[in-house]
């Protein structure tokens, strides 16, 4: 069956995709064969360096500010068709900052907002080629997160619009599905990685006992934008090594 995971001939957009889990996905597309675009928030792919988790080797990339409806509407990609659309995008904020609306509304604004933007304005070129939307929210979503209240609402969120537009998108020929990383070692989860004390606690509810990568998640990506899961819709697979079992 590996052939169901070649991507040659096909056009990949992974927001998100210069650093962590996008990033991982990105690159693993690339490797099948894809032509790979990817979004980040900094103005040049140079600004990025492979210590914060970032390999654009190999990528076309494009500044995108999600937190910025207006830039997704404006967004010109450089492609003229769409096969596989990854919504990577993620923000948190620690020390209590999401229990300041202003801070609520920041996160909400990149974790879910931008993500309906995003879908929509790829709709037509995603119903074009009947291809697949693949959403990443997180396990953050099936229980709580004290500190994290927008982070929480958000991930939440982006389950239920993946239920709710593969749905609405199947008669489009466009299966929509997501991914729900467990912990998974990038830069936004260095508050976790970096505490030994944590780690070890984290560490300890994992049955697997190691943190994901983003080649884990990248795995189901491939999966749910292939022939192999041609039969699946609205659906949200947890990739968490056992975390929430």
């Amino acid at each position: 069956m590996a052939n169901e995971l070649d991507f040659s001939g096909r056009q990949v957009l992974v927001v998100g995709g210069s650093s962590g889990i996008g990033n991982g996905i990105a690159q693993a597309f690339r490797t099948r064969g894809a032509q790979v675009a990817v979004c980040g928030t900094r103005a040049h792919a140079t600004e990025y360096s492979a210590e914060e988790g970032s390999d654009l080797n190999g990528l076309a990339y494009a500044q995108l500010d999600v937190s910025n409806p207006a830039a997704i509407e404006v967004f010109k990609p450089t492609f003229d068709r769409l096969d596989v659309l990854v919504l990577a995008q993620g923000a948190v904020l620690y020390r209590r900052g999401e229990f300041e609306m202003t801070g609520f509304r920041k996160v909400v604004e990149v974790n879910l907002m931008s993500l309906m933007a995003c879908a929509t304005r790829f709709h037509a070129m995603l119903r074009d080629s009947r291809g697949a939307l693949i959403m990443v929210s997180s396990t953050a979503a099936y229980h709580s997160t004290m500190g994290n209240p927008a982070y929480n609402a958000s991930k939440t969120g982006a389950v239920g619009l993946t239920r709710t537009l593969g749905e609405a998108w199947a008669e489009d020929g466009i299966r929509v599905n997501g991914i729900a990383p467990g912990l998974v070692d990038t830069k936004m989860t260095k508050v976790t990685t970096d505490n030994p004390k944590r780690l070890e606690g984290a560490l300890a509810r994992i049955p697997l006992r190691r943190l994901g990568t983003p080649a884990d998640m990248a795995g189901a990506a491939l999966f749910l934008a292939s022939p192999l899961s041609s039969y699946i819709i609205g659906q949200t697979l947890v990739v968490d090594g056992g975390l929430i079992l």
